[in-house]
This record gives C-alpha cells, sequence and structure tokens, in this order.
C-alpha cells in the first residue's frame, strides 16, 4: 500500500523541524472548496516565531519540490498546532500530564463519546483522566481525536 500524502510529507518534514530545534505536531492534507491545503504544525518549548514557520516553509518548499509527492497544485501552511493541540503519540500524554484535555471516541465509553478532564498519565493502552472527581480509563484504540482543552 502506498503511503498517504501527509505521511511522505511527515517524512520530509520531520529531519527539517528537528535540525532547527522544533517539534512537527501533525501533517494535513484536505481539499478545502477549490484548494487543496498541505498543513505543517510545528512547536517548541515557549512556542515558535513567525521565522520559524517562514523558515520551515522555505525548507519544506525546497524538499517537495526535489521529491514532488502532490500531483495537485496546492497551499502550503506552516503553523502552531494552537492552544488545542492535538495528542498523538506517547510522550504528548506524558508531556501534558496534569492538563485539561477533550477526548472524542469511535464507541461508546461508560455510555458517552466526548470526555473533558484531567489527564492522569498513559498506562497499557488507555487514557487515564479525571472527570469530576472520579477516575475514567479510555481505550486508545476507542479514540478518534484526543486534543489539549482551551482554559480560560
Amino acid at each position: 500500500m502506498s503511503k498517504s500524502v501527509a505521511e511522505e510529507v511527515l517524512e520530509l518534514a520531520n529531519p527539517i523541524a528537528e535540525s532547527r530545534g522544533l517539534e512537527l505536531v501533525d501533517v494535513e492534507y484536505n481539499k478545502e472548496g477549490e484548494d487543496w491545503i498541505l498543513r505543517v504544525f510545528i512547536d517548541k518549548e515557549g512556542g515558535i516565531s513567525l521565522e520559524d514557520c517562514q523558515e520551515v516553509s522555505r525548507d519544506l518548499e525546497g524538499q517537495l519540490d526535489v521529491v514532488d509527492p502532490i500531483e495537485k497544485s496546492y497551499l502550503l501552511e506552516v503553523s502552531s498546532p494552537g492552544l488545542d493541540r492535538p495528542l498523538k503519540d506517547d510522550e504528548d500524554f506524558e508531556r501534558f500530564t496534569g492538563r485539561l484535555i477533550n477526548i472524542s471516541t469511535y464507541a461508546p465509553v461508560d455510555g458517552a463519546k466526548e470526555f473533558t478532564g484531567t489527564l492522569l498519565g498513559l498506562e497499557e493502552g488507555e487514557i487515564r483522566i479525571e472527570v469530576e472527581g472520579e477516575e475514567l480509563l479510555i481505550p486508545q484504540n476507542k479514540v478518534a481525536k484526543t486534543k489539549l482543552a482551551v482554559e480560560f
């Protein structure tokens, strides 16, 4: 099976981000209206700057021109993942322990598919969160999306 555009771009963008001391958070490739949009999300401790985005964009454009993994015309956007950044890998769950998160599941867990609670950790394929003083275990294989909750 061939790789998706997002997977190919992830492989190209990761070394670029790492060489600049940045974390590659995610890559999305979606059709929006008439346009195809390639979004690359980067981050670092203390947040990213416009210069970080410009440098990664410039370097990635060069790699994309050489490898040419995208047949259609597209727009490249490089930005921060935002306040509600997705949690993708085990390191994210460790790093953001103690923070408020939102979880959406494919199938109901304890009768619900949406959860907001404090992340307690990740253990043996289950996300531990505290919701209204009660600890819940949510199997990772039932999770559609996990992201930081925006706190005001």
